[in-house]
């Protein structure tokens, strides 16, 4: 880190904590060449991750988005807060660690739906309906019938 008195590279760090929101951590230092002592804070760089939608446009991703689909899906349903939150928390995070800096609106509509086949069955056949866009009553009840299959 350069010292911000005299140029000089080498510093040496005196006491280290965390902010209060946990986000970066406060660094003291000392200039090992003028002695003076300096603040840095260290965060981690995160590159944003673009959502490919099925017409070729490409915007940030927003896991408010996820989030507020999911408990459109789950109204009038008794599916507690924490596990949509848990749901949001693991697709995020399936997102992130993969490593690519785009990811498809059909890849996150599949994550969210299979989370939620495993929370509730009701709000899984909802959120399918309009993610697949069924035209019919057919095709809703083939989706049904893949659902009863399983179980």
């Amino acid at each position: 880190m350069k010292c911000m008195y005299c140029g000089c590279t080498d510093s040496k760090v005196i006491d280290s904590r965390s902010t209060d929101d946990g986000s970066s951590i406060r660094r003291r230092r000392e200039c090992t060449e003028c002695g003076r002592r300096f603040t840095t804070y260290e965060t981690i760089e995160t590159t944003p991750i673009l959502v490919v939608k099925a017409g070729g446009t490409r915007e940030v991703f927003d896991e408010n988005k996820i989030k507020n689909g999911i408990i459109k899906s789950c109204e009038k349903r008794p599916v507690p807060m924490y596990k949509i939150d848990k749901l949001v928390d693991d697709i995020k995070k399936q997102i992130y660690n993969s490593l690519d800096q785009e990811v498809t609106s059909k890849q996150i509509g599949e994550m969210v739906m299979n989370g939620l086949k495993e929370i509730d069955e009701v709000a899984y056949v909802r959120f399918a309906s309009v993610y697949r866009s069924f035209k019919d009553v057919s095709s809703f009840m083939k989706e049904l019938e893949k659902l009863i299959k399983k179980n």
